[in-house]
């Protein structure tokens, strides 16, 4: 780790833009001079953005069908990438799911043994996210265990079942080429989706049962594209307090009235809306409803997302830059980063005060990305 005085540069602290540096010693943020300063003049320093869910890392680990085998070494491309965009805290969101491929359960325990076994190894704070589909009753007894033995500690419920469809006796849509990276056949794939639809007096209840479980072992959880005050309510009372992606107006006001925590995408603000037409996370930012943003399907997001909501007057640049620090990270539960403040960790992005692209990232003093003419400033 490097004890540093930055000088020179805008700062962002608790109470906005300052040019009185930044120390940090051992990892940590602290409140006098360490010794030896570093020049950044014509830079931003800002709290690492802290990602509370994102996929973009599918890319890195399955490229193609079959063709990555050292998952390891995905993960390590995985973190540059993270680095790269100014994360120095991700949360890699892994599906299991009945919709199979990159979303079995088969995948996901490659994903999160190797996350578990790797991430200690890393300068970016690496951790996982289980994306749950809730119709899958067979894995409800063995699902406790399993994210203890994965080291997970958040949980999000989805439900992708073509319910309608279902129940109308018509063919889902996509059913064949779901199918096919399912790696079953369409009447097997057609066959399963009727056989959990058949359950579903089942599902209401057993979800109680496994939250009350997890609730108890200190687990995060939230749900997923709530569309009404009524499932909002639903989550909450089973202890889900994280309303992520809410889909309706309704759902996210009601999320706010039940002091949920409301996570949006990043992406969302950065297109002008949603790429499927769901609520405007800008509409429900200007409302005040919106905690956090994530970086979703997209790394970049979440840098861009926050200078454009400072830059077009939404936010001051502490407002804006708190959806992708210090909200994730109160989602996560993690108070000891997301602002620079003296006791907290030196998790650190520094962008370039005119084109205000990455610099450099650190992650407890250590550096994880740097490029360009910044490198000159800190090796001498």
């Amino acid at each position: 780790m490097m004890n540093l005085d930055l000088t020179g540069a805008e700062v962002l602290g608790p109470q906005g833009l300052h040019r009185d540096g930044l120390s940090f010693a051992e990892g940590v943020i602290v409140d006098a001079p360490v010794g030896r300063e570093v020049d950044l003049s014509g830079y931003l320093v800002l709290p690492g953005i802290v990602d509370v869910h994102g996929d973009g890392f599918e890319r890195h680990l399955a490229p193609r069908r079959g063709a990555m085998k050292q998952m390891a070494e995905g993960l390590v491309a995985v973190e540059a990438e993270l680095a790269a965009n100014g994360i120095t805290t991700a949360t890699l969101a892994q599906f299991v799911s009945w919709e199979g491929g990159v979303r079995s359960l088969e995948f996901a325990e490659q994903v999160f043994s190797n996350l578990r076994d790797v991430a200690p190894s890393m300068v970016t704070d690496l951790r996982g996210q289980l994306r749950f589909e809730t119709y899958q009753l067979d894995l409800y007894e063995g699902l406790p265990a399993m994210m203890e033995g994965w080291g997970l500690r958040y949980i999000v419920f989805n439900d992708h079942l073509p319910h309608d469809r279902l129940q109308e006796g018509r063919q889902p849509r996509r059913l064949v080429s779901q199918a096919l990276k399912a790696r079953r056949s369409p009447e097997k794939h057609l066959a399963m989706m009727q056989a959990m639809e058949a359950r579903a007096d089942e599902v209401p209840g057993a979800l109680d049962a496994l939250c009350k479980q997890l609730a108890q072992k200190g687990i995060t959880m939230g749900s997923h594209d709530d569309t009404t005050r009524d499932t909002r309510a639903i989550w909450a009372a089973r202890g889900a307090t994280v309303a992520e992606f809410p889909e309706t107006l309704a759902a996210a006001e009601a999320a706010a009235e039940m002091g949920s925590i409301v996570v949006m995408g990043a992406p969302n603000v950065v297109r002008g809306g949603s790429h499927n037409l769901n609520l405007s996370a800008i509409d429900l930012i200007a409302m005040g409803h919106c905690d956090a943003l994530a970086s979703d399907y997209h790394y970049p997001s979440a840098r861009r997302a926050a200078l454009m909501l400072w830059q077009n007057g939404m936010r001051d640049l502490n407002g804006a830059w708190g959806l992708v620090s210090a909200g994730p990270a109160a989602v996560l539960g993690l108070d000891d980063r997301g602002v620079l403040e003296a006791g907290k960790r030196a998790d650190i992005v520094v962008l370039d005060r005119e084109t205000l692209r990455v610099a450099a990232t650190m992650v407890q003093g250590r550096m994880s990305y740097m490029s360009g003419d910044i490198a000159a400033r800190f090796i001498g």
